[in-house]
């Protein structure tokens, strides 16, 4: 059933959506399929269109709708070159020493393993670790520090880690897990 409004603005309007739809759809050859598509669109609103205050506005905001979303469909669609290089991540020198922690970690002294693991690795607060411990706040600080310190030196002599000019790991030997 065609309503006759619609077939009022599309005759005023085709010619123009056609040069518009030719400037903006890639390729032009294409925006004769675009604009009958836009047709079909209008003819689906069916009597709602007839209450569209600006008809023209409506097929043009329409029309600029299906630009878009053809542009969209088509970056998307394009496949990738199949000589493409996956990038290549080099990780840090402290990121290995991942590697080295759990046993650096068992060579701690109790005390010091547990204010590592539960506040570095657990994320528990200093706040936390002082209440659990029955400790006042700066006396927690100072054991978690002196547990880092410690953590640090035995990682330095474990594994052999070696620091640049700036102070930061460049490199380290791994040792083998215990037997």
């Amino acid at each position: 059933m065609t309503v006759p409004c619609l077939l009022s603005a599309w005759s005023a309007h085709e010619a123009e959506l056609l040069r518009y739809l030719r400037h903006h759809v890639r390729p032009p050859s294409e925006a004769e399929d675009v604009l009958h598509d836009l047709f079909l669109k209008a003819l689906r609103q069916g009597e709602r269109f007839c209450a569209v205050n600006n008809p023209r506005a409506w097929l043009f905001e329409v029309a600029r709708n299906v630009v878009v979303d053809r542009a969209r469909g088509a970056r998307s669609s394009e496949p990738l070159p199949e000589d493409l290089a996956a990038p290549v991540f080099e990780l840090a020198a402290v990121d290995g020493l991942s590697a080295c922690l759990p046993r650096v970690l068992r060579e701690l002294a109790d005390e010091d393993r547990e204010a590592i693991e539960l506040c570095d690795l657990g994320g528990m607060t200093q706040g936390c670790f002082a209440a659990l411990k029955g400790l006042s706040l700066p006396g927690a600080k100072s054991r978690i520090q002196r547990a880092r310190q410690r953590l640090r030196a035995q990682l330095l002599r474990s594994c052999q880690v070696q620091l640049d000019e700036t102070g930061a790991v460049c490199c380290f030997v791994p040792r083998p897990p215990p037997a």
